[in-house]
This record gives structure tokens, sequence and C-alpha cells, in this order.
């Protein structure tokens, strides 16, 4: 189920997720600018895997990998092939569902089980193909529903696939992350680096902040995110102002996050 590595170094995980810089012009010159960071992975979504092959020289020509990928579940559930060939072509071992729409999110546990169900039988098809599976959280996973449970805990309880944790996320849900991070540490595959603002501020970039700059406890975090099975740390932010200057800011905390 898990793509198991050995304590996080950032010569193999130091990554960074490509919705981010979605405005932020021609790939290639994104990619190379990534690299010259010393990021050395990149998380694809959407609209990139139109022609996967063109992305991969892409990818092969900044010196990046793309261990794992945002797939819509629509995709894995219609036309899971055309997922598994993409992944493929890019060499990646884990395939993340990482969204739903308002309309769509149950109201109710049964729903969260029937949807938990769902993402079990993607997880087999994947699984058959050699690829690990996982969902990728934001805060209405982590809202109590009107009978006290979360809806994590039930699509966690419905197959053995994996978590790509948003510890952010978990924040700006009012949840504590360390609890969240030790109740899934044996079904982390990776998890997002980023951090919320202190109320108030940043709200032209809708509340989110450079890494290290905002309320997330991320020294706790990292270490306690250290010891789980999770491979790839993945830089984010919603809405930046300025993607490049939140990813050098960023990974340059990262990496005092590892070296502490």
């Amino acid at each position: 189920m898990t793509v198991k590595g050995s304590k996080m170094s950032l010569d193999h995980v130091l990554s960074f997720q490509l919705y981010t810089s979605r405005d932020g012009g021609p790939l290639e010159a994104q990619l190379a600018a990534l690299a010259a960071l010393g990021v050395t992975n990149v998380e694809p979504y959407g609209d990139l895997y139109a022609d996967p092959a063109a992305l991969r020289a892409q990818l092969d020509a900044a010196g990046l990998t793309a261990l794992s990928g945002h797939f819509d579940l629509e995709m894995l559930e219609a036309e899971p092939d055309r997922a598994i060939a993409a992944a493929r072509v890019l060499g990646m071992e884990i395939v993340i569902a990482p969204w739903l729409e308002p309309e769509d999110r149950p109201a109710d546990a049964a729903g969260w089980q029937a949807l938990g169900a769902r993402l079990a039988a993607v997880h087999a098809r994947l699984a058959a193909a050699g690829l690990a599976f996982g969902w990728h959280n934001h805060d209405f996973e982590f809202t109590a529903l009107p009978d006290g449970s979360f809806p994590i805990e039930h699509l966690m309880a419905a197959g053995d696939f994996g978590l790509e944790l948003d510890v952010a996320w978990v924040r700006r849900a009012g949840q504590d992350p360390l609890e969240w991070i030790g109740r899934y540490a044996d079904r982390l595959l990776a998890f997002h680096v980023k951090d919320v603002a202190p109320e108030g501020e940043n709200l032209d970039e809708d509340g989110w902040a450079v890494v290290g700059q905002g309320i997330v406890d991320w020294p706790a975090a990292w270490a306690r995110l250290g010891a789980t099975g999770a491979r790839v740390a993945m830089l984010e932010h919603d809405e930046p102002k300025d993607w490049l200057d939140f990813a050098a800011k960023s990974s340059a905390a990262v990496r005092q996050l590892a070296a502490a």
C-alpha cells in the first residue's frame, strides 16, 4: 500500500506542487527555476497530463522527477488506463486523488463510507498496475459531521490506500496536525508543506503564508513526519502573489527544518 523510504533526505524528497505556479508562465522556465533552487521533484496535476511524453521530456531536461501526481477522481474511475499510462510514462510511483467539489461532498457518515469504498476500488485497480494510491485532504475532511465523527476517519477505514496529508489544511480546519500525523503515520505516502498566515493577514493570498512565517508548528510536524513512511515533502501555496518567491523562501525554510 505505501511506498516506503528511509528517513527523509532532501536529496530525494524536496518537491513542488505545480498547481502553485499554474499562472507562472511557460512550464519549461518554471522547471528550470525550481531545479536552480534545489528542488528535485514536482507533482503534476490536471491538464499537464494532456501529453505525458512531452511533460516527461521537459522534466528530464530540467533534471526533475515526478514521483507522485494528482489525478481527478473522475479520470481514475472512468479512465483508469489513461491515468496508469500517464503515470508510467512519467515514472510515477504514487497516484493521488486530490479534491471533491462542494456539491459532491457527502453530508453524513454513510456518504463518506461510500466514497471510501470507491477509493478502495481505485486503489485495487492501481495496485494491480504496481502503483500506490492515496487521498489528498483539504479542510472539509477534518470538519466534524453531525454525529461527531470526521470524514477522514470514514475514508481511511474503508480500505488500505494511503494519504497525502496537507498539514496546513488540517490546521486551517482547527485540528491538531500532530494528532492526525500520529493516527495515520503508517498510511502516509507524502505530505504537503505549506503554512497558514495569522488571522487577518495575507488576505490577498487567501490567508496562506511562506513556510515558517505562519501558525503551523513546522518544527514539531517535520520531526513527527520524519518518522513515518512518507517519502515526498511537497511545497505548495494555493494563491501566491509570487510563486517563485514562495518557492525560494519555503525551500530554504524546509532545508533549515531538515538540518535541525
